[in-house]
């Protein structure tokens, strides 16, 4: 498990294509890998990946399988490229940002970016149907960093768009003072959240039956969804 606080920048040093995967040397920043193992998970831009061999006090090895590579944007490495990486969470450990798994749902693509004094504004595009489990004041992981939304819109197709408010602080951890429109991100929806959705709309699947596409089509009518009567209670805020 991760906790969605990016512990630092990692530099790509090298890549190796092997037959059925790609292997990546990437550079950590100090103190990073004390106590790091072969076996132990980090999370790379919010992707799960095992250690493989250690090389020196900063650096290790990693395997991605040619399934990982298409579909995220880890194939889209090459030497020098910037990622954000944190190391699993321990036992008992503060959980700063909110549980993730380090299993990408799906990639997004940053629409525009905006900065606003001492902050910048991600606004990213959303593929139906997640748009469905994304709301504001939210929890989201975008390339593994747990972030609250600040705004979000679905449109009729079920597709959508939410932003981000990143301060100082973040853009310095993470490489998202880096990202420019068209960029590919790496998406985690809050489970706790995408369950609370599909168990609501598998209950009025159930208990409407055949009447369920005449509701959809008066709510549609209506500008609504299905998807905003399974819309969760507001989180706290953080």
């Amino acid at each position: 498990m991760f906790t969605g606080i990016v512990q630092g920048i990692a530099t790509v040093q090298a890549v190796a294509d092997r037959p059925g995967l790609r292997s990546f040397t990437l550079r950590f920043p100090a103190d990073f890998c004390s106590g790091l193992a072969v076996g132990a998970s980090v999370a790379v831009d919010g992707v799960c990946l095992t250690v493989t061999s250690l090389r020196g006090s900063d650096e290790a090895d990693f395997d991605v399988m040619q399934q990982s590579l298409a579909l995220t944007t880890l194939g889209d490495l090459a030497a020098g490229s910037g990622v954000n990486v944190e190391r699993a969470a321990r036992d008992g450990a503060e959980i700063g940002g909110h549980p993730l798994s380090g299993h990408v749902d799906f990639k997004a693509t940053l629409a525009e970016v905006r900065e606003p004094e001492n902050n910048r504004v991600l606004r990213i595009a959303v593929p139906a149907p997640w748009m469905r489990y994304v709301f504001a004041k939210g929890y989201i992981a975008v390339n593994g960093a747990s972030l609250t939304v600040a705004e979000a819109q679905r449109e009729a197709d079920g597709s959508g768009w939410f932003e981000v408010w990143l301060i100082p602080e973040t853009l310095r951890q993470t490489t998202f003072g880096r990202k420019a429109a068209g960029d590919g991100l790496h998406i985690e929806i809050e489970r706790s959240t995408q369950v609370f959705v599909d168990t609501v709309r598998d209950a009025i699947a159930e208990r409407l039956g055949p009447l369920q596409p005449l509701l959809e089509g008066l709510l549609r009518d209506k500008g609504l969804s299905l998807d905003e009567i399974a819309r969760p209670a507001a989180l706290p805020p953080r």
